[in-house]
């Protein structure tokens, strides 16, 4: 069997699952997160690095539960951003920040 080649967009999406994952898994060793989740050490490092960009959605969920991530929260940060209606990218909101321009830029 011959398997079709990743999009651009698929492997994108799975550096962003890696990243978020590492990030999550903070000081956590890779050997006790994997092992909590049933997975290889390994299977983990090839999923944080990209290597593995579309891992078994079981996979992701067992990673997710051991993270203390939700399945919701792992997909709206690993899917790609829309652009709005403008064609602009659509931008995060922060907090604190304000849309309204900055007064002394106008003056």
């Amino acid at each position: 069997m011959v398997r079709t080649p990743l999009t651009p967009e698929e492997r994108e999406r799975g550096e962003r699952l890696g990243r978020l994952l590492r990030e999550a898994r903070g000081a956590r060793s890779m050997t006790d997160v994997a092992a909590s989740a049933g997975l290889s050490a390994e299977t983990l490092r090839k999923i944080e690095t990209g290597r593995a960009p579309t891992p078994a959605f079981f996979t992701v969920a067992a990673l997710a539960g051991v993270l203390g991530l939700s399945m919701d929260e792992l997909i709206g940060r690993c899917a790609p951003e829309a652009p709005d209606a403008s064609g602009a990218p659509d931008v995060p909101d922060v907090p604190g920040a304000s849309s309204a321009p900055d007064a002394s830029i106008a003056a």
